[in-house]
């Protein structure tokens, strides 16, 4: 998942602006979305939900994709309703207060930071397949200060950049599928002995129930980067056309997820997987497919360093925003003159990327499950916080409020999967951690913030 970091590096945050023009097309925010969407967090981290669930994967994917449309349901209609270049940030603090509106800048912040550092982590663990005895964190080393020097050269005609990479990262998994189909349909020799369909309920739940609903988190964060429609909204020509560019966007990655997790699961055993290869690499292991596994891997890795570095990007330039919102301390704000850099703002997205090298460093085995999750979960907490919103926001229908509900219970059931396994149950406490310190934050902070005059959100 580049999952929404990059709408970060390209619009500001502030909450108390209006509507703004823009010449984007609906089309271009439908690709920008897929390909701040599609990453590692899909070619890598799909591998863990398969080996937690088995074939069950493919209907955790489909539960997700239920849960992220509802949430961007609403967000496009409360961007439609009032726009806001603040976009779910603006509306939990119209909502609820000034409170809501620094804990979600906050937590995206936190949540796009862990991003960084399960890509990091990713692109190392794909790149030992083939320099297998390596240690993990000299390759995170390595990709950090790749991504440092890029956000360092400056940023002119990266978002062209991201377009094509976009296109790069959707072209492999049609690859797959294409590659897949023909190999089940006897094209490609190989000695693979697909298992099929599942035949009964053991096969498709391979870890009972637990096992599938610890899997909804993988397959939600998968689909991490719907809010970017939100952010990006005030780009669009018309802004009537954010919910087609959602929808598009949506049902291209359901469509392509679905299908090649589906293709992936029939056509090796469950015991085949592993969490440290990606499951489409797996899927054709056996095949006389010499060229797959290092083409495959280097589309990866070259697509999430696109991600990375964009995240950087993103993190940097919204902590400089938060700053100028009062979110933040002033110092963050400040730039350099050399490409107009906001160093300060840097260093400290650049001391999430260390923290990642190190804990790889410490903790080489379980460290992408752990960051994986927390950021999985961080991104799940601001949705239910866009569906809460909306509550207060929209005029709902009694339809539509039956479907919040069932998008809050899904979300809810995701984050509360990954208490019943213990690898991935300490990425729980740790997004609790980020939570408990923004909240300690939040009330130290307080004091400051005025209360409005108008019933609006409160501000410095």
């Amino acid at each position: 998942m580049a999952n929404g970091s990059c709408a970060s590096g390209t619009n500001s945050q502030s909450s108390n602006k209006g509507s703004s023009s823009g010449d984007m097309k609906w089309w271009h925010l439908s690709l920008i979305g897929i390909g701040c969407t599609i990453g590692t967090g899909y070619f890598l981290g799909s591998s863990i939900g398969v080996t937690i669930t088995g074939p069950s994967i493919v209907i955790s994917f489909l539960l997700a994709a239920l849960g992220t449309y509802i949430v961007f349901n609403v967000l496009a209609k409360m961007t439609a309703a009032d726009p806001q270049e603040g976009s779910f940030c603006y509306y939990a603090g119209k909502a609820f207060g000034k409170w809501a509106e620094f804990s979600c800048g906050w937590n995206y912040w936190s949540s796009n930071v862990l991003v960084m550092g399960s890509q990091l982590i990713a692109l190392s663990i794909l790149t030992q397949f083939w320099f297998p005895d390596v240690p993990l964190w000299i390759f995170a080393a390595i990709y950090a200060l790749l991504s440092i020097f890029v956000v360092l050269t400056g940023t002119k005609g990266f978002d062209k950049v991201e377009d094509v990479l976009a296109v790069v990262k959707f072209a492999a998994i049609i690859m797959f599928i294409i590659l897949a189909c023909a190999a089940l349909f006897g094209m490609i020799s190989g000695d693979a002995n697909n298992p099929g369909f599942p035949k009964s309920s053991n096969e498709l739940f391979v870890n009972g129930f637990t096992g599938f609903w610890s899997s909804l988190m993988y397959a939600f964060y998968a689909y991490g980067g719907i809010e970017v429609i939100g952010i990006m909204a005030m780009q669009l020509k018309n802004k009537e056309d954010a919910p087609k560019a959602g929808s598009v966007m949506l049902i291209c990655l359901t469509t392509v997820y679905v299908l090649s997790l589906g293709l992936a699961v029939t056509m090796v055993s469950f015991d085949a997987f592993n969490k440290e290869e990606s499951p489409f690499v797996t899927a054709l292991a056996d095949y006389n497919l010499a060229f797959f596994p290092h083409v495959f891997n280097a589309a990866i890795i070259i697509a999430g360093f696109s991600t990375l570095t964009a995240a950087l990007f993103g993190v940097t330039n919204l902590l400089v925003t938060l700053s100028k919102d009062g979110d933040a301390p002033k110092v963050f704000s400040k730039k350099l003159k050399f490409k107009s850099l906001p160093l300060p703002s840097m260093l400290l997205a650049a001391t999430g990327l260390l923290a990642s090298v190190i804990t790889a460093l410490l903790l080489p085995g379980k460290i992408y499950e752990y960051i994986t999750t927390a950021a999985g979960i961080l991104l799940l907490y601001n949705w239910l916080f866009i569906i809460l919103a909306s509550f207060k926001q929209l005029s709902l229908t009694v339809w539509n409020k039956t479907f919040a509900f069932l998008g809050i219970f899904l979300i809810v059931a995701a984050i509360s999967g990954t208490l019943f396994e213990k690898e991935i149950r300490p990425g729980f406490f740790v997004s609790l951690i980020f939570v408990a310190v923004i909240g300690g934050v939040c009330l130290i902070v307080k004091k400051k913030w005025k209360k409005p005059d108008d019933g609006g959100v409160k501000y410095y």
